[in-house]
């Protein structure tokens, strides 16, 4: 497959999508606009790619849903250089706008074959983060910390406090939090480590897998 300007074009129509439902930061629409997602799909999505859908990937998981990816991205305001560490990579799609947006992107993937996937697919599209790896994301990545922003894209039951831990002062957690549907967090740590929580709104995700192999 190649990034034809078709695919751009569905990626302008994708953007105009997002805005019209809410989505403003500039950043964020620069970075759906630039990233091929239909490179990180299975060819048989290809021809969907650009609608506002989730889709299977492998090991029963999903891309998300492009405005899942630009409202998380959005909660986290990315700045130029933030260190941001994503709890599941996933196909790869997340953590491709987060660079694109231009953070420095550490990620770890609880499931092995879907770490080797992404790490391909990333490299097809000449994405190379700073740290990709497989791991408990209960665990966060402690060896790396602490970040500027951290975001989880499965369903968590609770905040794991390792996150928390390993956020900077004056640091962003964006995570959803709960079982059958999920009430999307914002977790924000101020410059004294105190901790304050906001809700916006709820979502559906996979659940977040503990306990690595």
């Amino acid at each position: 497959m190649r990034d034809t300007p078709k695919h751009q074009g569905l990626r302008n129509q994708l953007v105009q999508t997002l805005i019209s439902k809410g989505i403003k930061d500039k950043n964020v629409l620069m970075a759906i606009a630039r990233i091929p997602r239909h490179l990180l799909l299975e060819s048989a999505f290809e021809h969907h790619a650009y609608q506002d859908k989730a889709f299977p990937i492998s090991a029963g998981q999903t891309i998300s849903q492009p405005y899942t990816v630009a409202f998380q991205s959005q909660l986290l305001q990315i700045k130029q250089g933030d260190k941001v560490l994503e709890i599941g990579t996933g196909s790869g799609y997340q953590a491709a706008v987060l660079h694109k947006m231009g953070a420095r992107v550490y990620s770890i993937e609880r499931i092995k074959e879907l770490y080797l996937k992404a790490k391909q697919n990333l490299e097809k599209i000449g994405i190379r983060l700073k740290y990709a790896g497989y791991g408990d994301g209960y665990k966060g990545l402690p060896l790396y910390a602490p970040y500027d922003k951290i975001i989880v894209t499965a369903a968590a039951p609770y905040v794991p406090e390792a996150l928390i831990e390993q956020l900077k002062p004056g640091g962003r957690l964006v995570i959803p939090v709960g079982n059958d549907m999920q009430d999307m967090k914002l977790i924000i740590k101020n410059d004294k480590g105190q901790i304050s929580e906001s809700s916006h709104g709820s979502f559906m995700f996979v659940p977040m897998l503990q306990n690595k192999d």
